[in-house]
């Protein structure tokens, strides 16, 4: 299993947008491309990205390919309308807390 790590901050005054977005699209669309969300953090205290965000597929291979699909496209063109600071990785899953 392979985890994608995502982090970000909010845009100020985007927060009711943002959260309707990752609940009803963000959320379900990585679902359909075949990763699952797996966790999520918030910071409130402190100099670390204000969303930490996780999830995992299957194989290296298919994290790959939704990568470069139409639809992992638009889902973080549009989550980048709402955030700042974007930034992923991918590592081999470990099934613990990880940054």
């Amino acid at each position: 299993m392979f985890k994608l790590l995502m982090s970000w901050n909010i845009r100020p005054g985007y927060e009711d947008e943002y959260f309707e977005f990752i609940v009803q699209e963000f959320g379900p669309g990585l679902a359909e491309c075949g990763i699952r969300l797996t966790d999520a953090w918030y910071t409130a205290y402190g100099d670390r990205p204000q969303i930490i965000t996780g999830g995992i597929a299957e194989n290296l291979e298919n994290l790959q390919r939704v990568l470069v699909s139409d639809e992992w496209r638009k889902l973080k063109e549009k989550l980048l309308t709402y955030v700042t600071g974007y930034s992923q990785k991918i590592i081999r899953a470990s099934g613990e807390f990880q940054l």
